[in-house]
């Protein structure tokens, strides 16, 4: 049996009278790529901020690796290998590809917001963050400043922040928004390159997306998990089907 890296055991959260997040119930395994789908206001986001260290939950736990770390701050999760795709604010539109990488590179190693000078002197840096370049399809673009770039170069760099800090487990929160449909294919290949490397928790609307990259599917409706299964599994499910899919989604993924 797979091992469980993240386990989400009956979270609560409540705004005022909104319960966001109802018992919400969800395993990762380890090496897997598990999508978590719903419709808007399912409270998908708030869970994310719950697993991330954005939000503290009202009850409930979040074990990961076999540590409860529901009071874990952010940056402390990051640290342990669990990172959201944007825990690195954002990209530095005015810096170089190679050197935004750098700074995740130097960031994971404890370094200081002053950092960026002194790191151009260490080659070993610059290397891990050519490297990272290449493994996200940048490697072409060292020297482009990253607000050149276009929109699904800027999102595949804002991947590279995440996997420059060497995370066990991977947040990404609809890493295909705003794409059109060949940066998003892009997109898919990288996180598919990605498989049994890293765990990844993703969120996303792009159904044609999810059926292809998970391995486990997750359907939140009312901030409570309805349905957990393969992506075959969810199709089929009734109750997801009249929840979100809907008969015509449902047989278009089939094609």
């Amino acid at each position: 049996m797979a091992e469980v890296l993240l386990h989400i055991d009956k979270l609560v959260k409540r705004f005022g009278g909104l319960v966001a997040t109802n018992q919400a119930e969800l395993k990762v395994e380890r090496g897997s790529i598990h999508a978590l789908i719903g419709p808007n206001g399912a409270g998908k986001t708030t869970l994310i901020h719950q697993i991330s260290g954005a939000l503290q939950p009202d009850a409930g736990a979040v074990h990961f690796g076999g540590n409860n770390i529901t009071r874990m701050p952010m940056h402390q999760r990051a640290l342990q290998g669990l990172v959201r795709s944007y825990q690195i604010t954002s990209i530095f539109k005015k810096l170089s590809v190679l050197d935004n990488l750098a700074m995740a590179v130097q960031a994971r190693s404890g370094g200081s917001m002053h950092f960026w000078m002194p790191a151009r002197k260490e080659a070993a840096r610059y290397a891990e963050a050519a490297a990272v370049a290449e493994r996200i399809g940048l490697g072409a673009k060292l020297q482009s400043l990253a607000g050149a770039l276009s929109h699904g170069q800027q999102r595949q760099l804002e991947l590279g922040l995440a996997l420059a800090l060497q995370p066990q487990l991977l947040l990404l929160d609809e890493p295909m928004a705003g794409m059109g449909p060949d940066e998003s294919e892009n997109m898919v290949t990288l996180l598919q390159s990605l498989r049994g490397e890293h765990t990844i928790l993703l969120v996303e609307h792009d159904m044609d997306a999810v059926f292809r990259l998970a391995d486990r599917i997750s359907t939140l409706v009312f901030g409570r998990v309805i349905a957990t299964g393969t992506a075959q599994e969810i199709k089929d499910n009734p109750e997801v089907r009249q929840a979100y899919l809907g008969d015509d989604a449902a047989q278009a993924a089939e094609h």
